[in-house]
């Protein structure tokens, strides 16, 4: 007998929900722009659907969902990775950072100031994830105590995200111009 004649027999109960269908969730524990969060997240969630939809991060875009396009860049324990390919479960007791944390006290980070200072934005989607990977290099490059940028190692660093409207020239000078304000 299969589950329709199960469902249309009068007086037989349905078959039980498999495992998989009941929602399970998981209590996590980490550090988030500098505040330690607890969440409870379904088991299945990436670390994307949690700041968007749970936390109401919403600079962290969803674009490809794939990791090919980088707009859900953030770091973790100060690394750039694509949230949408990370399940949050991974996070637990660890550090991120959203592009939301970049600014203190709601003073713009210098990435932030110099990507408008350059014009390096149009319509912005990519922008979040641009910001997040510019800072994990430039925050390397520190910790490294190096002293000069290039446009070639920006490019690198940047190569994990894209952008569909500016054609990188401005984006890849705004960010060595923040590496110049803040060196």
């Amino acid at each position: 007998m299969d589950n329709r004649d199960v469902e249309t027999t009068p007086g037989r109960p349905l078959p039980p929900r498999a495992p998989a269908e009941v929602a399970q969730t998981s209590l996590l524990r980490f550090v988030l722009n500098g505040e330690p969060v607890i969440v409870a997240s379904p088991a299945h969630w990436s670390l994307l659907e949690v700041l968007r939809y749970q936390l109401r991060l919403t600079g962290t875009k969803q674009g490809c969902d794939k990791g090919d396009c980088g707009a859900c860049t953030v770091l973790l324990d100060g690394r750039p990775i694509n949230s949408c390919l990370l399940l949050a479960l991974e996070v637990e007791g660890r550090a991120v950072q959203t592009v939301e944390g970049l600014g203190v006290g709601g003073t713009p980070h210098a990435l932030q100031r110099s990507f408008d200072r350059a014009g390096a934005a149009q319509c912005g989607f990519c922008t979040p994830g641009m910001l997040m990977s510019a800072e994990a290099l430039l925050e390397g490059k520190r910790a490294r105590g190096d002293t000069t940028i290039d446009t070639a190692e920006i490019a690198e660093a940047l190569s994990g995200n894209l952008c569909r409207c500016t054609g990188y020239t401005k984006i890849l000078s705004a960010v060595a111009d923040a590496w110049r304000a803040t060196s």
